[in-house]
């Protein structure tokens, strides 16, 4: 007689133990009996003889009770008992051995010491750049790791893609030799623009940048006479853009010209400034690396304003217009450490800068002569500058007057 429908399922679940050539009488009974222990297994408690034997071990099944409680386990053995019985075992079936192991003296065990790899808290404190810095050289960045404005995790590399930077965006020596435009012009615009940067009271940052803006342009662009001051007021503007929280407005560069340009003239120089230096204004400043290098030396505030000064003047020179802006600046506090106090140029100053004292001894002497011609003549913008109180009227300075200034300005060679 065919089985129903549910009893073929059952039957078809079953066919791995009895398989497919079984009768269905047999498979009847199977079926039956799987349903017996369905039953049995269900009316168990759900937590209740649980054990540790697995489902397809068959023998431990055989080895359970009648009332299919599995036989208690026995205890593990404890580790002291278990190490004992294996050593008599061992002294049994090898007892000379056995002997031998136990007068023999045991070697000590030599500790490998643990280093631990550096956290990045010991590098900001020093502990890995203390490593890589010569003996007589200071970790300037030491006591900095709990500000995270002075970056001293990067601040390393961050100096050294700036030297990139200035290498890369370099500026041809005596880049106007042939054109509309000599140095002498460029050195009266730059003198203006000094005025301007005071009147409109903006940053240092944005003089410099206006300087270099101008040279980088005048170097790939030629303008006439008559639109370099354009050139010069659209080229702070940019710059004020770049570095200012609020930048003056258009109008204000048009007042400052007495109307000489329109305010479309100064965006349409602004379009072409942008697209001849392809929008790359990140050429470090003098004054990125002179604050760095005041840190490595350890000056006071009148060193570092003196270094200002100094740094400030080259911006009218069109001779010193190729000089690189790290050089510049270690040149400017060499000079201002010797002026004031004597000063030597140290190993981590050299480290820092990157320049020993006697590769900036060129530059030193230009700065010396530039010095002496300060307050003299029409260029005199930056000389009344630090005249105010504001600048501790470093200009006044009498150091400024000692033959140290008229000796190094001397050796100048042209």
């Amino acid at each position: 007689m065919a089985l129903s429908t549910r009893s073929n399922a059952q039957s078809l679940l079953a066919g791995t133990r009895y398989g497919n050539s079984e009768n269905s009488a047999v498979a009847g009974k199977a079926v039956l009996q799987g349903k017996a222990k369905l039953t049995s297994a269900t009316a168990r408690t759900a937590l209740g003889n649980r054990t540790n034997v697995l489902p397809g071990n068959v023998e431990s099944k055989k080895a359970g009770s009648k009332d299919n409680n599995e036989a208690p386990l026995k205890p593990r053995l404890a580790k002291s008992a278990a190490t004992t019985s294996l050593q008599t075992v061992a002294e049994k079936e090898n007892p000379v051995r056995a002997a031998r192991a136990k007068t023999a003296q045991p070697k000590p065990v030599e500790k490998t010491p643990i280093v631990e790899p550096l956290s990045p808290m010991d590098v900001a404190s020093g502990a890995f750049s203390r490593q890589m810095l010569p003996p007589n050289v200071a970790d300037i960045d030491s006591e900095d790791k709990e500000n995270p404005q002075l970056v001293s995790e990067y601040v390393n590399d961050i100096y050294e893609y700036m030297r990139h930077l200035e290498a890369r965006y370099s500026i041809p020596e005596k880049y106007l030799d042939g054109r509309d435009i000599n140095g002498r012009m460029r050195g009266i615009l730059v003198d203006w623009l000094v005025q301007v940067h005071l009147r409109f009271h903006l940053l240092q940052e944005t003089l410099y940048l206006t300087i270099a803006i101008i040279d980088r342009f005048l170097e790939h662009q030629e303008v006439s006479r008559s639109k370099l001051q354009l050139v010069g007021v659209t080229a702070m503007l940019v710059a004020s853009k770049y570095e200012e929280m609020y930048a003056p407005e258009i109008a204000d560069f048009v007042y400052i010209t007495d109307n000489a340009y329109t305010k479309s003239d100064i965006r349409k120089m602004e379009c072409i400034i942008l697209k001849t230096l392809d929008f790359q204004l990140g050429r470090p400043l003098p004054l990125h690396f002179l604050r760095r290098n005041s840190k490595a030396g350890d000056v006071d505030a009148a060193k570092h304003t003196l270094a200002k000064y100094l740094m400030e003047l080259t911006v009218v020179d069109y001779e010193m217009a190729h000089i690189a802006p790290s050089r510049i600046a270690a040149a400017s506090l060499c000079l201002s450490m010797k002026l004031l106090d004597s000063s030597t140029w140290s190993e981590t100053l050299s480290h820092y800068s990157r320049y020993s004292e006697d590769a900036l001894m060129p530059i030193i002497q230009r700065i010396a002569l530039l010095v002496t011609k300060a307050g003299t003549g029409k260029l005199t913008a930056i000389h009344t500058k630090y005249q105010s109180s504001k600048f501790m009227r470093t200009s006044k300075l009498p150091e400024l007057q000692s033959t140290t200034i008229t000796e190094l300005a001397a050796q100048v060679t042209h």
